[in-house]
């Protein structure tokens, strides 16, 4: 499964305001930092913010910030809020399956069965467990130069 640039950015968001605490961020901060487009920053706040993810003041001393303490915002919430969709294959979509074989084929099954424990996992871990390196985000986010270093693979 392959998550979109749209939640992808969202979670970004998340992670910086969440890193800010109480203190407000704004749109160009997110911008210089993330080096993510100003009008697509504003469609993602958007999202996050009916979705209750952020809480938003407008105006000249305006800005964000979490709008639910970082641990009771799970990583599958967001996921499924900023998503279109889900479907992994066209027989997803029963309307618009064109696909012959749907009746005698498996497939279906067992992608949908691991899109459910996709989003199991995803939903064991919270916006709390996304700085694993506090010091490190912090600095990265001030823009202050950080050596970040290399982390060998290992295989679960």
């Amino acid at each position: 499964m392959r998550l979109t640039d749209f939640t992808d950015y969202s979670l970004r968001v998340l992670t910086y305001v969440a890193a800010r605490g109480e203190e407000l961020a704004t749109i160009q901060e997110l911008t210089d930092s993330l080096g993510i487009a100003r009008g697509h920053l504003g469609k993602i706040v958007h999202t996050l913010g009916r979705a209750g993810y952020l809480s938003t003041t407008r105006g000249r001393m305006g800005g964000m910030r979490l709008g639910l303490p970082p641990n009771e915002i799970t990583i599958g919430s967001v996921v499924r809020a900023t998503e279109p969709d889900f479907r992994i294959v066209e027989c997803f979509n029963a309307a618009e399956n064109k696909c012959t074989i749907t009746p005698a084929c498996g497939l279906r099954g067992m992608l949908e069965r691991a899109s459910r424990a996709y989003m199991a996992v995803l939903d064991e871990y919270t916006l709390a467990d996304l700085a694993i390196e506090p010091q490190t985000l912090a600095r990265l986010l001030s823009g202050a130069p950080t050596v970040i270093p290399l982390v060998p693979l290992t295989r679960g």
